[in-house]
């Protein structure tokens, strides 16, 4: 007889895309420290997106994870070199040296990001081509963020979980499929980018009930899941973030700034 697992609370991590702190929630941060000091003594998890645009150094990466407590965890995205200009072709002289930087983060790398871009449709023999070589220097978590509606069916998810990658879920939704994670299951990556103006607006309090239901669902083959707020454009990822954690605090249960270890 085969064995079933058990459902279990998966770990999580809640955080924001960067690690600003608008000047309404500076109160609610410790005042000393960079602004990632101050930030990871209050979330355990940040994406960062800058490393899309431009590569940082190896240093960089280092002083990042040097500055954080233990259980803090980064997840990465991938560069737009990778998703946007090779389209998951070409050689892999950028990813080698992504990886090979983003590596300076060691155990606080917690995961990395792949966002396509909505005019790559899904080719299964460049993507396996590319998961490949991504799975040949990469074995930590992986979540990729398709736009192309190509990337939603049973062809997809049956490609990314051969190559152990979990497909994001994302709100505001460009099909309904995307707005439920999918294939790889051990991890679970939802971004939450704003709506109905993306980046801009703010979330209401029904829809950070139903992430929290969500987030604390028993789950028998999921390790962790993952939330971050991206509609940073006006401050409000902080501000969801935050009401968020406090949805999932146990009431009355004072939770002590983050140490540094």
């Amino acid at each position: 007889m085969r064995s079933v697992p058990h459902s279990r609370a998966p770990d999580l991590r809640i955080g924001c895309a960067g690690w600003s702190i608008p000047a309404a929630q500076a109160y609610r941060f410790p005042a000393e420290g960079t602004h990632l000091e101050r930030y990871a003594q209050v979330f355990d998890a940040v994406e960062i997106n800058s490393s899309f645009y431009r590569p940082h150094r190896p240093a960089t990466y280092r002083r990042w994870a040097a500055v954080v407590p233990a259980d803090f965890r980064f997840a990465v995205k991938m560069p737009r070199t990778i998703s946007h200009l090779q389209r998951l072709g070409g050689d892999t002289v950028v990813l080698d040296a992504f990886l090979d930087a983003v590596g300076e983060l060691g155990d606080r790398l917690g995961c990395l990001l792949l966002q396509l871009p909505p005019s790559l449709h899904l080719d299964v023999a460049k993507a396996h081509a590319f998961f490949a070589a991504l799975r040949r220097r990469h074995g930590g978590a992986v979540a990729c963020e398709p736009r192309h509606p190509s990337w939603f069916g049973a062809e997809a998810d049956t490609l990314l979980r051969r190559h152990g990658i979990a497909r994001a879920a994302a709100d505001p939704a460009r099909t309904p499929r995307a707005a439920v994670p999918a294939a790889d299951r051990r991890v679970q990556y939802l971004r939450l980018h704003g709506a109905p103006r993306i980046y801009y607006d703010a979330y209401p309090a029904t829809t950070l009930a139903r992430v929290a239901r969500w987030l604390t669902t028993p789950a028998a083959r999921t390790q962790a899941r993952w939330c971050i707020f991206d509609n940073t454009a006006l401050g409000h990822a902080t501000t969801d973030a935050l009401a968020l954690k406090a949805r999932l605090k146990p009431d009355g249960v004072q939770v002590p700034p983050r140490a540094v270890r």
